[in-house]
């Protein structure tokens, strides 16, 4: 509910076939960002620098409210494809897996790629894409520390993780409606959370 929307792209250059060629970026602790702490994230973020190129695109809260997320998700995935020009791309599936035929077509249809890997948890099965997850979630590992910060200047207090399940970050959000403050920029405002809140301010159990 708070922060950008981070994409993340890693930029691999190998000679031989792109599903056998990763093993220097699993050596580096390329792996499931989510299946490392952060300080171990941080720590393989700085090993991968020298093996490729990270690319980001990070997409503010104000985007999210106006837009579609999987649009959204998608063009960052083209934008990223457009400045790394890929022979193959390994993309860790943001659909079901029956949507993964539909999506390739309208990714090659638009990118010009015709080699692609499509998966779910590909982040934890191939290594460039883990390292590309490692760069995403520090990018907004920093980012929430960002507005951590600048809640804790205003005297607002603690923002938690931003996500929707976190009960800090729910109070968080809970304090400015009660109060009828406009919410911080960081916060997404079109996400149902935020609905079920306002409900909860209206009629208190």
């Amino acid at each position: 509910m708070l922060g950008p929307l981070v994409v993340g792209g890693f930029l691999y250059e190998t000679r031989s076939e792109p599903t056998l060629a990763q093993g220097a970026l699993r050596a580096a602790g390329a792996d499931d960002s989510k299946a490392l702490s952060h300080k171990r994230r941080v720590a393989v973020r700085a090993g991968l620098l020298g093996l490729g190129e990270p690319l980001i695109r990070a997409i503010p809260p104000a985007a999210i409210d106006d837009g579609n997320l999987n649009t959204l998700e998608i063009a960052a995935f083209l934008d990223i494809i457009a400045a790394s020009k890929p022979d193959h791309v390994f993309l860790d599936a943001p659909v079901n897996p029956r949507g993964i035929p539909k999506l390739r077509e309208q990714l090659i249809a638009a990118s010009g790629v015709h080699s692609w890997t499509i998966e779910p948890k590909a982040d934890s099965t191939y290594p460039v894409v883990g390292a590309a997850s490692i760069f995403a979630k520090v990018f907004r590992d920093d980012a929430i520390d960002a507005i951590q910060a600048e809640s804790r200047a205003n005297g607002d207090g603690e923002v938690g993780s931003g996500y929707p399940s976190d009960p800090e970050t729910r109070a968080w959000l809970m304090q400015f409606i009660r109060s009828g403050r406009p919410f911080p920029s960081s916060v997404r405002t079109r996400w149902g959370t935020i609905d079920i809140l306002r409900q909860a301010a209206l009629f208190p159990a």
